[in-house]
């Protein structure tokens, strides 16, 4: 009788090694965590993003296995690419739906979705409301240059009205839409603004949108230096604009007061403009199946089936 590759193989020795305890770990460098060197183009604003992403991680010390990294189509969703860990580098318009399936699956884990405003705001669009909606729990950082840069200089959802591209040669003339507006009448229950150019900020932003309990939206203004260079110099005081913050006073949980400051003209204020404690979708399908379990509780999986089938008669 011949000998198997299953009779000859070695066995694999049982390895009880006990987990470290979290506490006791060490965080991770920036050097653990970048994989791919990036790709942008020199002095992009998605290079400011992503090195403070890999910051927040390593301050907040976690680990690989404990953070997912989710993107679209366009220049801001190669950010899988460029780290070590967990993600998915998914089709154009729906890394949302993706993420939220991680979301659901896996409460334990930070899910942080990345994209550019065509990508979350075009074809995207619908999936954003209804995340928003939902208020599954991830952090979505939407790298938005008003214009479609990976396709060399076409109108975007947030190119403002004049705006010559490939495809408004002549200017654009449909209204922009405005991302801070749309998020909050969706129903995001944590919704900031932020930009490339102030580091500091962005991480702060990042930082406080991971420790929400719900859906967090963080806009990022990222200047676009190929096809739209200059855009964002009202909100740089490096290049003679202003960078203002939400003032103190604001009411973070007036969505009224959120809306109306969503409406200032550009370059508008920057921060925190709205945040909620609603419940999440995660809490409220964890509880489902909790009581499904609890109904269940003590019969054998022939007899769950069973008494499955007979409700569909």
């Amino acid at each position: 009788m011949s000998t198997t590759l299953f009779q000859i193989a070695p066995r694999i020795p049982d390895l009880n090694i006990a987990p470290i305890p979290e506490g006791e770990r060490k965080g991770l460098t920036k050097k653990e965590i970048a994989a791919d060197h990036p790709t942008w183009c020199p002095g992009c604003g998605d290079f400011s993003v992503l090195a403070l992403y890999f910051k927040l991680i390593e301050k907040r010390k976690i680990h690989h296995e404990k953070v997912t990294t989710i993107a679209g189509i366009g220049c801001s969703s190669r950010f899988p690419y460029f780290v070590q860990a967990h993600g998915a580098h998914f089709i154009h318009g729906r890394a949302l739906p993706f993420a939220s399936g991680v979301s659901l699956s896996r409460p334990d884990l930070h899910v942080f979705a990345f994209s550019g405003d065509g990508d979350a705001f075009s074809i995207g669009g619908n999936h954003f409301s209804h995340t928003a909606r939902k208020n599954i729990k991830m952090t979505l950082v939407v790298m938005d240059n008003w214009v479609y840069g990976l396709t060399k200089k076409q109108t975007s959802p947030t190119s403002p009205i004049g705006f010559k591209s490939k495809t408004d040669q002549w200017g654009a003339k449909d209204r922009p839409i405005n991302p801070m507006k749309q998020a909050i009448s969706a129903g995001a229950t944590f919704v900031a603004r932020t930009t490339h150019t102030n580091p500091n900020h962005v991480l702060q932003m990042m930082e406080a949108a991971m420790d929400h309990d719900g859906f967090s939206f963080v806009e990022c203004l990222s200047e676009c230096i190929e096809f739209y260079e200059g855009s964002f110099d009202a909100s740089n005081p490096r290049k003679g604009g202003k960078f203002e913050l939400v003032p103190e006073t604001h009411d973070v949980t007036d969505e009224f007061a959120a809306y109306k400051l969503a409406s200032e003209d550009f370059p508008g204020k920057f921060g925190i403009f709205y945040k909620d404690n609603r419940p999440t979708k995660n809490a409220g399908e964890a509880q489902i199946v909790a009581d499904m379990r609890a109904k269940t509780q003590g019969m054998k999986d022939w007899q769950i089936l069973q008494k499955s089938f007979e409700r569909m008669r």
